[in-house]
């Protein structure tokens, strides 16, 4: 098969790879139909994180089962299939108290930007569709591998929920998908941070209430005239760099709540959270507690996080896919297999 290999800066191939195979009786082996490239995926495109050596890449997927190993039960061979960017076993001490993305026997894929995909601990991570999906639900179920759940997270993290008054920073995405977590977990206010007109547009499509563009001081002041003077109830970081965490720190009321899940690189005022009674709260996201609730709505086409996805392109052309996330062409790609 062939698979995308980052070998180092803005340097990403499609090559040959081989074939994954079963190798615990708790595996199975997908044949991909849809796959994406991640915000996170930029960090080490960009060379901001190391790459020390060529490596498989990508984590988010859909694709119909070839494969099951003996002890697998819940998923069989043509299912089509959605699961999370991180395996887990959904049964450990971990598993069972939700937070799924730490899961004691669990991990990451050898790279899900390829033509098939080894899925360790399969009935723990991945989900059986009611049936074969309609074309245009793809990009939907798709984003429930990463993007939506993360929004999710973000949301339920900060303790979203109805006549909430929410901040949204960071305009991917996953900051996108965070807005329609917000709208669906009942909150009034929702103030996206963005300066993109395309990324606007689908921010209010998700149920954004008011758009804020400028940043810094300015930004603030904007966002305290929405929210009665004090901030916002909860804010949601998912962007993950320091100045973006130092602005959700800003934008949050006293007592109030930030979900963290933008990937981290650099610090938080932690002086400031304190003497402003400010919490924080997130993390990796654990897609397997979300994936079951979303997976309906999304099956209801009650929600369409799909939206996202704004430039399709086919496998071959995963290079391609990621020049245009890079200079910001494109939220976010969808590569067809």
């Amino acid at each position: 098969m062939r698979g995308a290999i980052i070998h180092g800066p803005g340097d990403v191939r499609f090559e040959e790879r081989p074939d994954p195979v079963i190798v615990e009786p708790t595996d199975a082996v997908i044949r991909t139909v849809a796959a994406c490239v991640c915000g996170s995926d930029l960090w080490r495109y960009r060379g901001i994180s190391t790459v020390k050596r060529p490596t498989p890449i990508g984590h988010e997927y859909v694709g119909v089962v070839e494969q099951v190993g003996a002890a697998v039960t819940t998923v069989k061979a043509g299912d089509f299939v959605v699961g999370g960017f991180l395996h887990s076993d959904n049964t450990c001490a971990v598993c069972r108290k939700g937070m799924q993305a730490n899961c004691l026997h669990g991990g990451g894929f050898d790279g899900c930007q390829a033509e098939k995909i080894r899925i360790p601990n399969a009935d723990g991570t991945l989900l059986a569709t009611p049936g074969e999906p309609d074309a245009d639900l793809i990009p939907s179920l798709l984003s429930l591998s990463d993007v939506m759940c993360t929004g999710w997270h973000a949301a339920v993290s900060a303790g979203v929920g109805p006549g909430s008054s929410v901040v949204v920073v960071g305009d991917g995405a996953v900051g996108l998908s965070g807005v329609l977590a917000a709208a669906q977990l009942g909150a009034t206010t929702i103030i996206a941070m963005s300066r993109h007109q395309s990324r606007q547009k689908v921010a209010q499509e998700f149920g954004a209430t008011h758009i804020v563009a400028e940043r810094g001081e300015e930004g603030l002041a904007k966002v305290l005239e929405l929210t009665e003077g004090i901030g916002a109830d909860a804010v949601l970081e998912c962007v993950g760099t320091e100045e973006a965490r130092a602005q959700s720190v800003g934008l949050v009321r006293p007592g109030g709540m930030i979900g963290l899940v933008g990937v981290p690189h650099g610090d938080m005022p932690t002086d400031t959270l304190f003497w402003g009674n400010k919490g924080i709260r997130g993390g990796v996201a654990p897609v397997r507690a979300h994936l079951p609730h979303l997976l309906d709505l999304v099956w209801k086409r009650e929600i369409d996080p799909g939206k996202v996805f704004d430039l399709t392109l086919p496998l071959a052309d995963v290079a391609e896919a990621y020049r245009a996330m890079d200079e910001r062409r494109a939220i976010k790609v969808l590569l067809q297999n």
